[in-house]
């Protein structure tokens, strides 16, 4: 900054002197024209304060754009690129959803066959590789003999049912036409009403690609992540920086532990339930009791809707018997549930995978919408991969206290 020379020595300067044209000018005020900046301020407030050095920021160009600044349109631009390629991403996973569900299948196909197989190994001390083909290959014998024991009397009850149903729902309707609650919900159910409930249940139960490809799809998925699941976990860890793959792999076991607890939780209650209502309804009486525990073991993987679903054909069989037969076999579906679902399944799964039952019910929703019958079977194990990366990636960063309170 410069700075003005010292006023005339030996002269004590007057307050009239400094408002005095010919003292300004025995100051050289004409060397002004020698300032470096003649339209700051600095430079004259200098003249009456010649000890100290004023820096006072001289008035930038409100025209001049600022150096690291992007012009207007390259903003517009950015945006609207940004703007189209999220809308790409949702419009491409919307149209892969169910590929991606599928994979989610196989993914709980592989890990409850690990699983098993991490079981043999604890309890024989044999190689992993060994446990894993005894773990595919019995599996798959137990699944060959319980068909070859039971598939033909479950194929001869199933033929039975649906040859029995149509004659089952023709009594059913007459005994709900003789009261005015019945009547009511005969008419609810009747005409467009009932048009719109099989288009509902027929887009619902449809598939990508079939009921039968999108098995075979699964269980190849299943035996590929099974065979070589190092292969497809390194993979996942590309996508984390070096600094974060001690993230990566916490995330990734937390997200198999919690899978591998809810199958198990799962597997269990499926079994047991399927048990329970087979001799529940060869106590009370009830024809076709195998195939009718058979289906409900096999939607108890759907909660909330799954025994629902299950307790339908159970209850119209029962009512053909008489009303208080279905109203006892109506009993007996709500407490084997409740039993297995509020006792059997939180022991099995030890807390490993904790879920907010509204959170689930709303998952359960939004993927049958999605996707149907496959979103609504696998929104439970896709909550709990959310959360967890929710938790992990999100939860632990603004609230550090967790990581040691858990």
């Amino acid at each position: 900054m410069w700075k003005y020379p010292d006023p005339i020595p030996n002269y004590c300067p007057t307050l009239a002197d400094y408002f005095s044209y010919a003292y300004l000018e025995r100051l050289h005020i004409q060397k002004c024209s020698n300032f470096s900046d003649q339209d700051n301020p600095a430079s004259y407030l200098s003249i009456f304060f010649p000890s100290k050095t004023l820096d006072m920021p001289a008035d930038k160009d409100p025209a001049e754009p600022a150096k690291n600044e992007l012009p207007y349109s390259v903003r517009v631009w950015q945006t609207i690129a940004i703007v189209s390629l999220f809308i790409t991403i949702l419009l491409i996973v919307r149209v892969g959803f169910n590929v991606l569900l599928m994979a989610l299948a196989g993914c709980l196909i592989a890990v409850y066959f690990h699983g098993l197989g991490d079981l043999i190994q604890r309890k024989t001390r044999i190689t992993r590789r060994s446990a894993m083909l005894l773990s595919i290959a019995g599996t798959l014998v137990i699944i060959g003999l319980s068909f070859w024991f039971i598939g033909t009397k479950i194929q001869i009850q199933v033929a039975e049912l649906s040859n029995t149903l149509p004659g089952t729902i023709r009594i059913t309707k007459t005994k709900l036409n003789s009261t005015p609650l019945g009547r009511k919900l005969l008419d609810f159910t009747s005409g467009q009403q009932s048009e719109k409930m099989l288009e509902t249940a027929t887009n619902f139960f449809n598939t990508g690609f079939g009921v039968l490809g999108d098995l075979y799809i699964i269980l190849f998925l299943g035996l590929f992540f099974t065979a070589s699941p190092s292969l497809y976990k390194e993979g996942i860890l590309l996508l984390f920086p070096q600094p974060r793959k001690a993230q990566g792999i916490q995330i990734i076991d937390r997200i198999s532990r919690s899978l591998r607890g809810w199958l198990r939780g799962m597997l269990v209650s499926m079994l047991l339930i399927t048990v329970l209502i087979t001799i529940g309804l060869m106590i009370i009486g009830i024809p076709l009791t195998m195939v009718l525990g058979l289906i409900t073991g096999i939607l108890e993987i759907v909660p909330n809707f799954g025994p629902l679903i299950a307790m339908i054909p159970g209850v119209l069989l029962a009512i053909t018997v008489s009303t208080n037969t279905a109203i006892v076999v109506a009993i007996l579906y709500i407490v084997c549930q409740t039993i297995v679902a509020n006792i059997v399944t939180p022991l099995l799964q030890k807390k490993i995978i904790h879920l907010p039952p509204a959170l689930t019910l709303m998952s359960q929703l939004l993927m049958g919408a999605l996707s149907g019958v496959l979103g609504v079977i696998l929104a439970v194990p896709l909550l709990a991969i959310l959360m967890i990366l929710i938790d992990e990636l999100y939860i632990k960063k603004i609230d550090p206290d967790l990581i040691d309170s858990k």
